[in-house]
């Protein structure tokens, strides 16, 4: 019930008629007095709590009444998100004695290796229903990263006109509903490989893999002591020539991509809070115009924001709703698609 897992619970709690969902469980591990008026929400909205048996005395305790154990809570589902930074635990200790074939895992961002990577928009068509029982909704930097390729050099359905990329993501330090994580002052961080530099740019070169695609890409990034929004500075190298108004027509023709003339990430987060869903908005990025420039009539820089999480969250209910829907998942994605806008 964290910064993913929260607002999943409730987006899927409060469509489920319109996405076709019977039930939504949830598991939260400690019961703690702070989190009761969260749970009491969770309910109010139609989602079930389960809880380990060591755990169940607790919640009944503090006036929450779980429904079943999480092991129930997986028997009966045909879909398990795991919103944890312990994914890849669970599936070895977990998850694989429920792997019979009916269900779909999922796990989030930092879970390199779980399971074929996704991420909605980008490689849909990979997506197997014989063969991917898990699977891995990359990072929301990594989202970003991804549809920038996917717009401005068009890699999709092929290599497209990309020579090479370099990002510096430029991180938030914590979620505005993180209590530890402050810091007092700009955080660089570590290239911890040499040949992608920061997992960002590696889990986008896994991603575009599963197309067949080979790509050039190294990240840099840092934390900055905000609680905002992650944002990004793009460096793209074309192998043809462009000028920035080819480039702005291309962004706002992807529908995914939205364009903004602000230069803030207060004013961007501002704008989710007020107009999404669960403060999100579900774009993959928000690119700020008055940023792009064109240098040598090839590297196209600029920067954008990440918005949030809703990239990770959309990609994690595109998932849920091809694993529950044999025909006809994307047609109930049309739910969710007034929260993707074109213009911030």
């Amino acid at each position: 019930t964290g910064t993913i897992g929260e607002p999943l619970i409730g987006i899927l709690s409060v469509m489920k008629q319109q996405l076709g969902i019977d039930n939504v469980t949830y598991h939260k591990n400690s019961a703690r007095v702070i989190d009761r008026a969260k749970l009491y929400a969770l309910q109010q909205k139609g989602a079930m709590l389960a809880a380990t048996p060591e755990t169940d005395a607790a919640f009944r305790e503090m006036g929450v009444e779980p429904l079943m154990t999480h092991e129930e809570a997986i028997e009966q589902s045909r879909v398990v998100i795991d919103c944890t930074p312990i994914g890849n635990e669970h599936k070895e200790n977990l998850y694989k004695q429920f792997d019979d074939g009916s269900r779909v895992f999922i796990a989030q961002g930092s879970e390199f290796g779980f399971g074929k990577m996704y991420a909605r928009g980008i490689n849909d068509g990979v997506l197997d229903r014989e063969q991917d029982r898990f699977v891995h909704v990359v990072s929301c930097n990594t989202h970003n990263i991804a549809v920038l390729l996917k717009t401005i050099a068009g890699v999709n359905g092929g290599q497209g006109v990309l020579d090479s990329a370099r990002f510096l993501c430029i991180r938030r330090a914590s979620d505005i509903s993180q209590t530890s994580g402050a810091i007092s002052s700009p955080e660089v961080g570590t290239h911890t490989d040499d040949q992608f530099g920061t997992h960002h740019a590696r889990d986008a070169v896994h991603l575009f893999r599963t197309m067949g695609h080979e790509l050039d890409l190294f990240s840099s990034a840092m934390k900055l002591p905000t609680q905002y929004m992650h944002s990004i500075q793009f460096n793209i190298d074309l192998k043809i020539d462009i000028n920035t108004e080819e480039v702005i027509r291309r962004l706002r023709d992807e529908r995914r991509v939205a364009v903004s003339h602000r230069k803030d990430a207060a004013s961007i987060f501002s704008f989710g809070r007020d107009h999404g869903i669960y403060g999100r908005i579900l774009n993959q990025t928000v690119v700020s115009l008055p940023t792009i420039a064109v240098r040598k009539k090839r590297q196209v820089t600029g920067f954008c924001f990440t918005p949030q999480d809703g990239n990770s969250l959309l990609s994690s209910l595109a998932v849920t709703l091809w694993a529950l829907h044999q025909n006809g998942y994307d047609e109930r994605m049309r739910f969710l698609r007034k929260y993707c806008f074109a213009e911030i």
